[in-house]
């Protein structure tokens, strides 16, 4: 019994040849305040703002910075995450009053993972390119 030759299909589908897309869709955010988490992450957490065409301005939500620093840095910046289970009350009602104070978009983040970011920020990215 001869075995049959596979034939291969010469013409390769568009999508085959579209480039693979590694920048992302960059949100109306060009900079973010981050308050609380955890300090291991930050570093990642800015190499996911970077991906993402923003900067990342991080206040450690009270451990060792002044809570009061976070008025200083509020109206510089286009909105403010905040992981609510890495924060403590103060920084996080001091984070909200002052977010209604200057305008600024307030985005309360489920935890202090870096998926919760990365999604946060996929989410304001899918929005504006819908708007």
């Amino acid at each position: 019994m001869a075995k049959k030759k596979k034939r291969l299909d010469t013409k390769a589908s568009p999508a085959a040849n579209a480039p693979v897309q590694t920048v992302r869709q960059q949100p109306d955010v060009k900079s973010f305040l981050y308050v609380g988490g955890r300090d291991c992450q930050v570093a990642h957490l800015r190499q996911i703002a970077i991906n993402f065409g923003a900067e990342l301005i991080h206040h450690d939500g009270g451990l060792r910075e002044a809570v009061s620093r976070i008025d200083t840095v509020l109206p510089s910046v286009d909105c403010v995450f905040c992981p609510i289970d890495c924060i403590s009350h103060d920084a996080c009602l001091r984070v909200k009053s002052g977010c209604k104070k200057f305008g600024k978009t307030f985005i309360p983040l489920r935890n202090g993972s870096k998926s919760s970011l990365e999604r946060a920020l996929q989410t304001l990215s899918d929005r504006n390119a819908a708007e």
